[in-house]
């Protein structure tokens, strides 16, 4: 196994299709995996980039654990997929200042040569939010969505967490399965009639939630046990291995 770190030896090359893949990994978890793998499968993607934010601006409240820890469970949570990359693309900057998602896109985007596909990857809650972000309505439009579902969540809900002046419509191929995965398809629309492919993973059913996992954590203060699982998710544990170990033995989420 190399001795670099992910984010090291990530190197783009002329066609390649890479998802960037933002959020607080407060901690990353099977969840996590399960849509980058599913994300991966059914649309080719060359690479997933798993870049833990610096500071979200609609959290003000922050992360429960800091930045170079979320780091470090990411890099423990992907170190067996040789697709997956920790990026540094939304660390925390020098001013203090929010991690915007339009501003990460457009930076890397503009570091991919030339014959790359760019895509942005999130679960359906940040994308009932993504009305809220900041210059929503330009996100589709820089890097194209893919968006995996949760029970629950239904497509009736779709158009509404859409920015303002966005818009679907159908798209030639609205659904096929890739490499066994369901995919759906859509074209959003902005008001200057520019179009960009929208995707949906209906058929994911993973429910985690990563404040339930800190809650559990914390129920579980003084526990002598190595292992952690809660309500069941497709019959395995909440977190990868290493990163449990990595949350006990540094007293996080206490």
């Amino acid at each position: 196994m190399s001795d670099l770190a992910p984010e090291a030896r990530f190197q783009p090359s002329s066609g390649r299709r890479v998802a960037f893949f933002g959020g607080s990994f407060d901690p990353p978890h099977l969840g996590h995996l399960a849509v980058a793998r599913a994300a991966r499968a059914a649309l080719g993607l060359d690479a997933v980039l798993f870049a833990p934010v610096g500071a979200q601006p609609l959290k003000p409240a922050g992360t429960a654990a800091g930045f170079d820890e979320r780091m470090a469970m990411t890099r423990l949570a992907i170190a067996s997929e040789p697709e997956f990359f920790l990026s540094l693309a939304d660390a925390p900057r020098p001013s203090g200042a929010p991690n915007y998602t339009i501003e990460t896109l457009l930076n890397l985007r503009a570091e991919l040569p030339p014959g790359s596909a760019l895509f942005c990857l999130m679960g359906a809650d940040s994308f009932s939010a993504l009305r809220l972000w900041h210059r929503a309505a330009e996100i589709p439009f820089a890097a194209p969505l893919i968006v995996a579902s949760r029970p629950g969540w239904r497509l009736d809900d779709l158009p509404s967490a859409l920015p303002e002046g966005v818009t679907l419509e159908s798209s030639p191929e609205p659904g096929r399965l890739g490499a066994g995965v369901k995919l759906r398809s859509w074209l959003l629309v902005n008001r200057t009639e520019e179009r960009a492919p929208f995707y949906l993973l209906p058929g994911l059913h993973v429910d985690i939630s990563a404040s339930e996992i800190r809650a559990q954590i914390r129920a579980e203060i003084g526990s002598q046990h190595r292992s952690f699982s809660g309500p069941p998710a497709a019959g395995d544990a909440l977190l990868p291995a290493a990163v449990l170990d990595y949350i006990l033995s540094r007293k996080l989420y206490r």
